[in-house]
């Protein structure tokens, strides 16, 4: 209880500190910069009525986030579908690996600002489009350690799962999947991460409804008070993805 307190504690004298700093900032060095009031100002009907609609893009920042939200899940989903038997394969098999790991290692670092123009051409509407980039970008930390967790399960395992004379599937479910789990949390977890971020980018260029899509518009507004308020809302959601799915990785490691 005491250390929790004290985490608690020292988090609060971190944000007062960035809050002080951000003050300094906008009174000092960059006057163009609202300060934390002049934000909370500007922002706190988006804040105060968050699940209101007054228009497309004018709308609060919880319904936005919404909007934000379902497409990562989406998204997210389409990476783990497609990545965890990627990573299976690339885990179980070294002529799979060998094939497939140049072609892999290629794909890994492209931006998503590169994918999302090829989703537009390929499917033509900015919906697909978006889920496409999220997918492809996300799906990497899960295929990398998923097949980590595959060739990190110990040599007696296969040999009891060859003296027990399991069949290829029970040998998957009894042995490897077990095994791996922990591997495959963490991939989620980076994953689950990377699309927040991917989200965030394809909504800007596609200029739909969600928080990168309402940045993307104050920015061309000039409000910069709304931009600081989304900017804020990515970090404090991100911020909660991860806690969430720490805490499932954590209570999958003590099960």
């Amino acid at each position: 209880m005491k250390q929790q307190l004290s985490n608690f504690l020292l988090s609060l004298v971190g944000i007062c500190m960035m809050l002080v700093i951000w003050q300094v900032l906008a009174t000092s060095v960059a006057p163009d910069l609202p300060s934390p009031f002049k934000t909370w100002e500007e922002s706190k009907l988006y804040i105060l009525q968050p699940w209101d609609k007054r228009g497309e893009m004018d709308q609060g920042i919880l319904r936005m986030a919404s909007y934000s939200l379902l497409r990562v899940a989406k998204g997210f989903f389409l990476a783990v579908l497609i990545g965890t038997p990627l990573g299976f394969f690339l885990g179980s098999s070294s002529l799979f690996f060998r094939m497939f790991d140049p072609t892999i290692q290629l794909l890994r670092p492209i931006s998503p600002l590169a994918w999302l123009p090829l989703g537009l051409i390929l499917f033509r509407q900015s919906e697909p489009a978006a889920l496409f980039t999220i997918a492809l970008c996300s799906m990497w930390p899960t295929v990398v350690n998923t097949m980590q967790g595959v060739r990190a399960i110990p040599a007696d395992y296969h040999n009891v799962a060859k003296v027990l004379r399991l069949s290829p599937w029970k040998k998957f479910v009894k042995v490897m999947l077990p095994a791996t789990l922990p591997f495959m949390f963490t991939g989620f977890r980076l994953s689950l991460g990377l699309a927040w971020l991917v989200i965030v980018a394809a909504e800007m260029l596609t200029g739909t409804p969600g928080v990168g899509g309402f940045l993307w518009q104050e920015y061309n507004s000039l409000v910069y008070s709304h931009i600081l308020l989304s900017i804020l809302t990515i970090g404090i959601v991100g911020f909660i993805l991860d806690r969430l799915m720490g805490m499932a990785e954590a209570k999958l490691r003590t099960a």
